[in-house]
């Protein structure tokens, strides 16, 4: 098969490890694939030096997770490579249903304005991942050693052991902490004897990368019975470098081999694209819908992310997404513990507020894949139903589901949020993620995300009298938390005269999307939730909050 990208190949490199004792790291990482890769960037980011093991020596083959969300894109921007992905990727925010023989309704994800990045990016990951590699380089902090093949996990009360195989045979490592990013095959999962629950669904689907010249436009398009593929579901997206993302349902007689082959797979496209379109096969693959999770995902040091703590059917793109909101969550928990700055029991919260994400994701999938692939007469007969009610009744259109798209998580009943006793009626609730906004400031336009360092931020937002009022307060507060950055957002248009170390609200978007309002302060977490926001400021309470954030009480 003809192929648009070709995969960089790393060297294996000798570790000095391997000629002593077993050597102690801090950090390991098994697994550089997006998510591993992500977690390393980001503890670098942070000051935390890691090690990164895998076993192959270069990034995924074939596009994978394509669909890269707005949660996603704003994580990845701040690991630095966010613009890399707009400039290359291929922006959507609409998309089309169709039913049999024609398009019931359409829907368009981000319909109002003021947004940095569009709903979603459609991106090969191979390329977020390559560009990931050369942002670990940079830090200085990664050491990413290819061909170390990890197979065996020992996790101790306090630390754990790890056992590599290398060209030069193996050797071992002990570490602090070991975060597993080694996917749905994960080696550190089996060497630990644990097990997913969950539902692995009777159907199967082909994956088919496509190149090909097509006039469709840059949309997410899903068809239910279509003509060209009778009884079942197909879905097309369209990607950089003139590839295209097509799903076909194949049911679960299929043969997952045989299906593979190009003389399986061309028939199908060409019935789907017309006998006259040429194309090329880049990447094929297939795949069984599934739906499951480990228990917990922290098993003392050891610490499962990504699909190797969690696996959902690809409709709705929550399984690369999912993921780098597991970073998100975890990265800068751990530099706090590691740092001295939090104590260890602070990391249990990466299970309490991403397991009940994890499973919010299962279940949209779940009713996806019920939706997508009914097992009988009466369910099909139910969603038909719905279709045909959809293409009329804009009411209908909420029961239809070809994949409810991923969403950044909202963690009401963290531990770390829950006890707040601070947010008023009109505001953004504790536990809720950070909505971005555009701002004016000195030196032209910026945004909300933009302005948000990777530690704790206090939002404060007011007018000159409030800002005047509180002036001495807000400058006590920083000095009592050197860990809190302060960002003022003035709820006044500037005058000739701007202040350089205020922003802005000239649209009034953050006083809408925060329900901010003049003299209210939002403490803002590292990973950009609200864990708490207060009407007035009141210093004494934005320190609590930032103890119980870190679980110091």
């Amino acid at each position: 098969m003809p192929r648009t990208y070709e995969n960089p190949r790393y060297p294996y490199r000798r570790s000095p490890d391997q000629d002593g004792a077993s050597a102690h790291h801090r950090v390991i990482i098994v697994g550089a694939g997006l998510v591993g890769l992500a977690a390393a960037v980001d503890l670098a980011g942070r000051g935390i030096a890691s090690v990164v093991l895998d076993d192959d020596d270069t990034v995924s083959f074939g596009s994978r997770a394509i669909c890269f969300a707005k949660r996603s894109l704003e994580i990845l921007d701040r690991l630095g490579i966010g613009e890399k992905l707009l400039e290359k990727g291929v922006t959507w925010n609409r998309g089309k249903v169709f039913f049999r023989d024609r398009m019931i309704y359409d829907f368009d994800l981000l319909p109002e304005g003021g947004h940095r990045w569009p709903a979603f990016i459609n991106l090969q990951q191979y390329y977020a991942e390559e560009w990931l590699v050369e942002a670990a380089g940079a830090s200085g902090l990664v050491d990413l050693r290819w061909k170390n093949r990890v197979v065996d996990v020992v996790p101790k009360s306090q630390s754990a052991d790890v056992d590599i195989e290398t060209p030069d045979g193996p050797y071992r490592l002990s570490c602090d902490y070991l975060l597993a990013a080694d996917g749905a095959r994960s080696s550190v999962r089996k060497s630990l004897g644990l097990s997913f629950s969950g539902q692995v669904f009777r159907d199967r689907f082909l994956i088919a990368d496509v190149v090909m010249q097509a006039p469709f436009p840059s949309e997410r398009w899903f068809w239910f019975d279509p003509p060209f593929h009778q009884g079942q579901s197909a879905l097309l997206h369209r990607q950089p470098d003139n590839v295209w993302r097509i799903d076909l349902q194949l049911g679960w007689d299929a043969d997952p081999e045989a299906e593979k082959q190009p003389e399986r797979v061309i028939p199908r496209l060409k019935a789907m694209l017309g006998e006259d379109v040429d194309f090329d096969l880049e990447w094929v693959s297939v795949y069984t819908f599934q739906c499951r999770r480990l228990e917990r995902f922290r098993h003392g040091p050891v610490f499962f992310i990504g699909d190797s703590a969690h696996q959902v059917s690809p409709f709705g793109a929550r399984g690369g997404n999912g993921g780098l909101q597991d970073t998100d969550n975890l990265c800068w928990k751990l530099a706090a513990v590691l740092k001295g700055e939090a104590p260890n029991r602070l990391l249990d919260s990466y299970d309490a507020e991403r397991v009940p994400a994890a499973d919010e994701n299962i279940l949209n999938s779940t009713r996806s894949t019920d939706f997508i692939t009914p097992k009988n007469a009466i369910s099909r007969l139910f969603r038909d139903a719905t279709l045909e009610l959809a293409e009329e009744h804009p009411f209908a259109r909420a029961l239809v589901n070809s994949g409810r798209l991923s969403q950044p998580a909202d963690m009401p009943d963290s531990p770390l949020v829950k006890a707040a006793e601070s947010s008023f009626d009109e505001a953004l609730a504790p536990g809720s993620p950070c909505p971005d906004a555009p701002l004016t400031r000195a030196g032209g336009q910026t945004w909300l995300l933009q302005q948000i360092a990777g530690g704790f931020c206090g939002l404060y937002y007011g007018g000159e009298r409030e800002m005047a009022r509180d002036r001495g307060a807000l400058a006590k507060l920083t000095l009592d938390c050197p860990e809190l950055s302060v960002l003022t957002i003035s709820a006044e248009t500037p005058g000739t005269t701007e202040t350089a170390d205020v922003c802005y609200d000239v649209d009034g978007l953050v006083a809408e999307r925060y329900g901010a309002r003049p003299g209210s302060f939002y403490l803002l977490r590292p990973d950009q939730h609200v864990a708490a926001c207060w009407p007035m400021l009141s210093p004494e309470a934005v320190k609590e909050a930032i103890s119980r954030s870190l679980a110091l009480e």
